[in-house]
């Protein structure tokens, strides 16, 4: 049965620091699901997962996991797994010797505990290198073997910390399917550690967002695109497009591209800014008139540069669009797409 995991009022400040490494996390990751921690480098995802683990101590607050409070519990009885980005596995020891190392620390025979860890070596369909040194596997085999490990374990909760930024893309992607047939699998509660908005658009139910230590969005993964908290949660999201103009605190904001109407925005009119979808944005010859100035290949597709006025616009278009610099041409800005920021 899938558990709760939740943070409250969880703040670290290392030794002969001033500034906090994670301040005041409030966090709750329902029973089953998992939850992506998106944020910069230094802004303290790593240091939630080691509280969380209890590799390190916090300065303040609690971790609990299914309502029980674990802050004195040793990480090794907290039914706590963790992946990190390295594999972290024993040199010395084969494959099999590796998943086993816990079931043989607690007295069982190396006979029994191969066999245990050979089920989990199966579950991450890599049943045929058990026998292997772990000089002898690659790096995506590697990274499988940890996965294994850690779930050996049984733990109630599994904690994955960047364990595919290392990856080539298509290794990546099939660590991505494998989390997804595992989690569909297993009964576990996930927590990823992520600066990869795909990665947590393709394996997390909700995304949380750290600047500075501090929580600064935390929804489902379509509101953290189209509706982000701040400036800076939109451009951790991939957003390309942010115009400044006024806001008449009722529902439309005006700049050069004219007044948008925008649905769902509580701030008090004044200068804000308007954010776009680059991806939502489509071509239509009565939509706004603008000019392409610029164009570059994102791989299938491509990005162009718009420009209305003195306002430039990023707009993806789909393979193989006949669209050239120079062309005019006309931008339908879907309701969608909008939403106004201070």
């Amino acid at each position: 049965m899938s558990v709760e995991l939740s943070v409250h009022g969880l703040t670290k400040v290392h030794a002969g620091q001033s500034v906090a490494a994670l301040d005041s996390l409030d966090l709750t990751v329902p029973p089953g699901s998992c939850t992506a921690i998106l944020g910069p480098s230094g802004s303290g995802k790593s240091t939630a997962l080691r509280l969380i683990a209890g590799l390190d101590s916090p300065t303040t607050g609690t971790v609990q996991i299914d309502g029980h409070e674990v802050n004195g519990v040793a990480a090794e009885n907290r039914g706590v797994g963790m992946v990190f980005q390295r594999p972290m596995l024993f040199p010395h020891m084969s494959v099999l010797d590796n998943i086993g190392f816990a079931y043989r620390a607690a007295g069982e025979s190396r006979k029994r505990s191969r066999e245990r860890a050979r089920e989990y070596l199966d579950l991450v369909h890599l049943g045929d290198i058990g026998d292997r040194a772990v000089s002898e596997v690659s790096g995506g085999q590697a990274q499988r073997v940890a996965l294994a490990r850690s779930l050996a374990g049984s733990p109630r909760v599994l904690l994955l910390d960047e364990p595919f930024s290392a990856l080539d893309p298509v290794l990546r992607t099939e660590m991505h399917d494998l989390v997804r047939e595992l989690r569909s699998t297993l009964d576990q509660t996930l927590l990823l550690v992520t600066h990869d908005q795909q990665e947590a658009a393709v394996l997390a139910n909700s995304v949380a967002v750290l600047i500075d230590g501090r929580l600064e969005h935390h929804s489902d993964i379509a509101t953290a695109y189209t509706r982000p908290s701040t400036l800076a949660v939109s451009r951790l999201m991939g957003g390309m497009n942010e115009i400044e103009g006024q806001w008449d605190g009722v529902g439309v904001h005006r700049s050069e591209l004219g007044e948008l109407e925008v649905e769902g925005v509580s701030l008090p009119a004044g200068r804000a800014v308007l954010l776009l979808r680059h991806e939502l944005i489509t071509l239509n010859d009565n939509g706004i008139r603008g000019v392409v100035s610029a164009s570059r290949p994102t791989g299938f597709r491509s990005i162009a540069d718009v420009t209305v006025g003195s306002t430039v616009l990023k707009v993806e278009l789909a393979a193989g669009s006949a669209v050239r610099v120079g062309d005019a041409v006309g931008l339908q800005i879907p309701g969608g797409a909008r939403f106004v920021t201070g």
